[in-house]
């Protein structure tokens, strides 16, 4: 099948170099000259594994490109809309950038012959496809959804730093469409899948997305508060959520105690879903509860620095900055907050990070970016570990420095864990 697709961030890159592997005929759009000029030479404009082998592979075998041109969606089938829909102050989604997709999506189907199937793969507060997406499609298109235009929501469950098998190998393929044949159409997409689909409506199948993210968010927080109570009366929460996960009602994953999630869906999903919730005059407690308690883990971390040392004057060495391993991504990272708290607290800060420095110098100019953990730690007065990259797990790397490690990486001889 013939598939464009609008936007190519973590979302839409994948998603479009996923579906050149499972056969199809694929052509990426973005409006930034840079990302498609990177993408066309075979480069990547985002850190993920496997995904810059797949984009060559495909660039040379013709089946995938990227354009700036949006008029080349009228020559495919199908067409995700994949753009970012970024948080607002009060935490509702920013859908500007989904609506004008839409728009454009709507002008160029309107010179077009032939019925066009519309995937919304961004993340939206449910009710956007349906009261924002279709009635800009059908103005623009002067089609009728359901009739000569297809709409359908499919979701993405990609983990950052895993997202290439996410997709290859996914846990559900949850499809909401406004009819059978715009159904039809995305499952074919998916048809070598050997897993469960679910087709739904729309508003149903975005619910399940912000609905999923927020859960396991939610499970997130809970670990991270029971981290702390552990802490303060001599239990290791690691053996606590080991003997947890046993239960099968519970399970292993999203167990492990920290400094924090972050990322571009978390915070922002959850956020997303608590705004929309008291617009219609909810108040979303738990939600609410989730994410204070997320924005208050990068204090407990400092605050055990503190209790050990004051840091002013003194040599602070950061051992990760992106919000999870294998990715450079540091939206809502726990790294930025404490980053700046130990600024103000007038440490000299030290950072490395595999993958995530150079984000990170947009935001801090301050501190000395290092080239190896090594260099990092040499010279310091405490060490910070913050993100959970397998080169940290070293205890030779810390001597007896103070450790405060906020992910449970390593045992060291002078170490305090945020929950343990």
């Amino acid at each position: 099948m013939k598939v464009s697709v609008l936007g190519t961030g973590y979302v839409g890159l994948v998603t479009g170099v996923c579906l050149a592997e499972l056969g199809h005929d694929v052509v990426c759009v973005d409006v930034v000259p840079e990302k498609v000029a990177a993408i066309k030479a075979g480069r990547s404009p985002i850190f993920e594994p496997q995904l810059d082998g797949l984009l060559v592979k495909h660039l040379e075998r013709g089946d995938f490109r990227a354009t700036l041109d949006i008029k080349e969606i009228a020559g495919t089938d199908v067409t995700f809309i994949a753009v970012g829909t970024p948080s607002k102050d009060d935490g509702s989604l920013d859908l500007r950038y989904v609506e004008k997709a839409a728009e454009g999506i709507g002008g160029v189907l309107s010179r077009k012959d032939g019925y066009h199937v519309v995937v919304v793969k961004s993340t939206v507060t449910p009710t956007t496809t349906e009261c924002l997406v279709i009635p800009t499609l059908e103005r623009a298109s002067g089609r009728r959804a359901g009739r000569d235009l297809g709409v359908a929501v499919n979701p993405e469950f990609l983990k950052e730093g895993m997202a290439v098998d996410d997709f290859m190998n996914p846990d559900r393929v949850v499809i909401g469409a406004v009819d059978e044949r715009a159904a039809e159409a995305v499952r074919s997409l998916y048809a070598s899948f050997d897993c469960p689909f679910l087709l739904t409506t729309p508003s149903t199948a975005e619910m399940v997305k912000v609905a999923s993210n927020s859960f396991l968010a939610t499970k997130i927080s809970f670990v991270n508060e029971l981290g702390n109570i552990c802490k303060l009366m001599g239990i290791d929460v690691r053996d606590v959520a080991k003997g947890m996960g046993m239960d099968k009602r519970i399970g292993p994953h999203f167990l492990r105690a920290g400094c924090g999630f972050g990322g571009s869906c978390f915070p922002k999903d959850v956020a997303g879903l608590v705004a929309e919730a008291g617009r219609r005059g909810y108040d979303p407690v738990l939600m609410r509860a989730a994410l204070e308690v997320n924005e208050r883990q990068p204090e407990v971390m400092l605050s055990l620095l503190d209790k050990n040392m004051d840091v002013r004057g003194k040599r602070v060495a950061v051992l990760g900055l992106a919000f999870k391993p294998m990715t450079d991504d540091i939206r809502e990272a726990s790294s930025l907050r404490i980053v700046k708290g130990l600024l103000d607290r007038g440490a000299e800060v030290r950072c490395y990070d595999p993958k995530a420095m150079d984000n990170f110098r947009r935001e801090f100019d301050a501190p000395t970016y290092c080239s190896s953990p090594s260099e990092c730690v040499r010279g310091a007065d405490a060490i910070l570990i913050v993100t959970e990259w397998r080169e940290f797990e070293d205890p030779s790397l810390y001597g007896n420095v103070l450790v405060v490690d906020g992910r449970g990486v390593v045992r060291t001889k002078n170490y305090e864990g945020i929950c343990w």
